[in-house]
């Protein structure tokens, strides 16, 4: 099977027009995507009034060394579950490898580091994900909803989130605010 046409690693923009407001511009960073289906993190937009702060009490979990960052809306799916997308210089119990550009971890062990100072070098949190069945991402792909584009694992981390979309087409060659937020028909 071609791994190519598979977008794990890669970064997801939406398009202009893209016709769910869950996902205006919305850039997902994708940490797996094969025959079966497709699984991203959002890193475009924030929750507001949520902090890395916020949630750490929620677990017990004295901040320490933590800097108080913002949440970040990961997705529609799942929307209470935790996740971290960090530098692949640290691994826990679930921690899963993103094709060698960062890595992807859900559970606590990953919160308790980041607090203690022991954990990534860098670091995201979000919550809730977003998912595709088998096909699903692909038959959105071809319907002008989502251009994917390699980027670089800074825009993760080095870029503000409200920044990260028209940052990820400038990288790519494109500016956004020339897109059409609609295909032609022949």
């Amino acid at each position: 099977m071609d791994s190519t046409r598979f977008l794990t690693g890669q970064f997801l923009l939406a398009m202009p027009g893209i016709g769910d407001p869950r996902f205006e511009r919305a850039v997902i960073a994708m940490c797996a995507h094969d025959v079966e289906g497709a699984l991203g993190i959002g890193i475009g937009d924030t929750i507001d009034g949520l902090t890395l702060h916020d949630l750490l009490k929620q677990f017990e979990i004295e901040p320490g060394l933590a800097p108080d960052t913002p949440v970040h809306f990961g997705g529609p799916v799942e929307p209470r579950r935790g996740f971290v997308l960090h530098s692949p210089d640290w691994g826990g119990q679930d921690t899963i490898d993103v094709g060698g550009r960062w890595a992807l971890s859900g559970t606590i062990d990953v919160l308790r580091a980041i607090a203690e100072g022991t954990g990534p070098s860098k670091w995201i949190v979000a919550l809730g994900y977003a998912g595709w069945s088998e096909g699903q991402l692909d038959n959105e792909l071809a319907r002008h909803g989502w251009f994917n584009t390699d980027g670089t694992p800074d825009l993760i981390y080095d870029i503000d989130a409200e920044d990260r979309w028209a940052v990820a087409f400038a990288g790519a060659g494109i500016d956004p605010r020339l897109l059409a937020n609609s295909t032609g028909r022949a």
